[in-house]
């Protein structure tokens, strides 16, 4: 049955793909942007771009909403002002989504709104799942006060899901993109000791997972969005340079890695190793469990 859908972070590496797999599906979308609307309908299709969303205040209301934006979390160094600003562009937002759906007239049947493994700060190689103790540092409480804002609406009997991402290969974008290059030019390998587990999970993956959320009315809560094979970052680097057909013979000191990125150099250097025990329970299958045919499907040669 056709829905109406609004989605933030309508054109972002995940946002553009779900938006064409639910237009090929019959749904109509809005997407709410800062972009220009033309900018908007040329990444993401036939949608109804929004560029503020206060208009979207005492609207008649939508069938279920998406909440994927949020600046880059890897995009600069962590200065306290950088740190405001990601926090800013996921709960004060998601604070004001929330402000606004209750002003429609109909509540929507779902909200299904970002998070990610950073949730579960750095785990070293113990097995993460949905139940596990979190690791209180910066990347937790970012994720779980995005997470918190968002489940503000169970009180109004909305279904709740979030989608607590791992690291999203896919063609065209992603971290992957900044990735490749190193190794293409022969300069790549590992991160660290390479110890450190990567969560890794396919673009379409992610995507086939929101819309099992969406149509899945059971589904409530959170969910870790990653393969079921998760890697260390030397496996990761190792099957990278196979796929390129390059070699990975120039690591990364952790030392370095820590003086030019300061504290976001745990990002590269931390992980968990996720598997995502709630969604395989429930019954949801991945398309590309296996890491090396989703860097295949990723990478152009």
């Amino acid at each position: 049955m056709a829905k109406k859908i609004l989605i933030t972070g309508g054109t972002g590496f995940i946002g553009r793909e779900l938006c064409k797999q639910l237009l090929n599906a019959g749904h109509t979308l809005t997407v709410l942007s800062r972009q220009k609307p033309a900018t908007v309908k040329a990444i993401c299709g036939r949608v109804e771009p929004v560029s503020d969303l206060n208009r979207l205040r005492s609207h008649p209301g939508f069938d279920a909403v998406f909440n994927l934006a949020g600046e880059g979390i890897a995009d600069k160094r962590w200065s306290a002002e950088r740190k405001a600003a990601l926090l800013d562009s996921r709960i004060l937002l998601t604070l004001n989504l929330v402000d606004v759906i209750r002003s429609w007239d109909k509540l929507p049947q779902v909200l299904i709104s970002g998070s990610a493994v950073g949730f579960y700060g750095d785990q070293g190689a113990h097995l993460v799942t949905e139940d596990s103790k979190p690791n209180p540092e910066f990347t937790h409480q970012l994720c779980s006060e995005w997470e918190s804002a968002a489940q503000a609406l169970q009180a109004d009997a909305v279904r709740i899901c979030l989608s607590r991402t791992g690291l999203v290969v896919g063609r065209g974008g992603g971290f992957l993109d900044r990735m490749t290059l190193p190794f293409k030019l022969g300069l790549g390998g590992k991160l660290g000791s390479g110890g450190q587990y990567m969560p890794w999970v396919h673009r379409n993956d992610v995507v086939a997972g929101l819309i099992w959320m969406l149509e899945n009315q059971f589904a409530q809560g959170p969910y870790n969005m990653v393969s079921p094979n998760p890697v260390t970052n030397a496996e990761f680097t190792r099957t990278l340079a196979k796929v390129l057909k390059r070699p990975a013979l120039f690591p990364a000191p952790a030392p370095i890695l820590r003086l030019m990125l300061g504290e976001m150099s745990g990002l590269l250097l931390t992980g968990q190793n996720a598997i995502p025990a709630r969604l395989q329970s429930e019954g949801f299958t991945f398309n590309y469990p296996v890491l090396e045919e989703a860097l295949n499907d990723s990478i152009k040669n």
